[in-house]
C-alpha cells in the first residue's frame, strides 16, 4: 500500500504546513500589536508630558489653597466690617 500513502502524506504536509505558516502568522501579528500598544502608549505619555496638565494631587491641593483663601477673606472681611462699625459708633 505504498501508493496509497504518497497521496495521503501531499495533503497532509501541505495542511501542516499551511497550520505553521498560520500559527507563525499569527505570532508575529501579536507581536506587531504588542508593539505598536507600546509606541501609542509612549507617544501618548510625551504628549501628555508636553501639555501643562496637573495631577489630580496637584489639582486637589490648590483646590484645598483655594478654599482656605476663601475661608480667610470671608474671616478678614467680618473683621473688617466690625472694626468699621466700631469706627462710627
Amino acid at each position: 500500500m505504498p501508493g496509497k500513502e504518497a497521496p495521503m502524506s501531499g495533503p497532509n504536509k501541505f495542511l501542516d504546513d499551511m497550520s505553521k505558516l498560520m500559527t507563525n502568522a499569527m505570532g508575529v501579528a501579536q507581536g506587531a500589536r504588542t508593539e505598536a500598544e507600546t509606541a501609542m502608549k509612549s507617544w501618548m505619555d510625551r504628549w501628555l508630558a508636553d501639555r501643562d496638565f496637573v495631577t489630580r494631587e496637584e489639582f486637589d491641593a490648590v483646590r484645598v489653597m483655594a478654599q482656605k483663601a476663601r475661608e480667610e477673606n470671608e474671616a478678614l472681611k467680618a473683621r473688617i466690617e466690625a472694626l468699621e462699625k466700631v469706627k462710627k459708633g
